[in-house]
């Protein structure tokens, strides 16, 4: 069951009498949490909880979110399973679009991003998705994915729905662009590997396939992310000590890294 999170730098000891706090390295006064946003945007389990809310909700929000700032006028609205599936779901619910399947993951495939070259990452694209070509033959599809990192796995995705029947195929991202290394210790690719830094990213859509291609804002995920914990902060009955002065990690995404770089 559920108990309570362990705090940023908490030694816990846990038996079968009881869970005891044995020290918390503090942060200085005045200086914000820094946990990283993007946990909950793609590594995160979507039942895991973090300060206090699931993950998965968080993700629908984005899609929400995302559904204000970058609406398109589509027949349906689908997803790169599997953890952009509520982010899709909640772009749907918010457009007044069905949500369909297009689809189907392999799930014996691992991860590809985390390939070591841009070959394997490829092969491994191609194995890992097959079509419900019924579902979406001859309609206009949005795509919702979580994040692009450095394009590989989205462009394949794109040419197999045109050969497989869709009229038009527009992809939607429920994260910013992800423009600089993470040091914190999340393998993230070097910068120049990284879409988004690429001269291809000015013409994004037309490089990777795509009618369309929206990220949601920084704005948009940070208040997507914080929106549940400022009503709990803001509410008496239910605000939790352990959330402390709220903030997140968003260096991967602006540069702007919560402490200062030494080399």
């Amino acid at each position: 069951r559920y108990y309570r999170e362990v705090l940023p730098g908490e030694i816990v000891k846990i038996s079968r009498h009881d869970v005891q706090t044995l020290d918390v390295v503090r942060r200085l006064e005045g200086d914000p949490s820094a946990f990283c946003i993007f946990e909950y945007v793609y590594f995160a389990r979507p039942d895991s909880i973090f300060e206090g809310q699931m993950v998965y909700s968080v993700r629908k929000r984005c899609g929400q979110q995302l559904a204000i700032e970058a609406p398109v006028e589509a027949d349906l609205v689908s997803t790169v399973p599997e953890s952009a599936t509520p982010a899709a779901l909640g772009y749907a619910q918010k457009c007044g679009l069905p949500y369909v399947e297009v689809l189907c993951k392999n799930r014996y495939v691992g991860r590809t991003f985390i390939q070591p070259n841009m070959r394997l990452r490829q092969l491994g694209v191609a194995k890992k998705f097959g079509v419900l070509s019924d579902n979406f033959k001859g309609k206009r599809v949005v795509i919702i994915d979580d994040s692009i990192v450095r394009g590989n796995t989205i462009s394949p995705i794109i040419k197999l729905l045109r050969e497989s029947g869709a009229k038009e195929v527009h992809i939607r991202v429920a994260s910013p662009p992800i423009r600089f290394p993470c040091y914190m210790g999340i393998n993230i690719p070097t910068k120049e590997e990284l879409i988004a830094n690429r001269p291809e990213f000015h013409d994004l859509a037309n490089y990777i396939g795509a009618d369309s291609v929206v990220y949601l804002s920084v704005e948009g995920l940070v208040s997507s992310v914080q929106e549940s914990i400022k009503a709990r902060q803001d509410n008496p009955k239910t605000h939790k000590s352990f959330i402390g002065k709220l903030g997140h990690c968003t260096a991967c995404l602006t540069g702007d890294y919560p402490v200062e770089l030494e080399w």
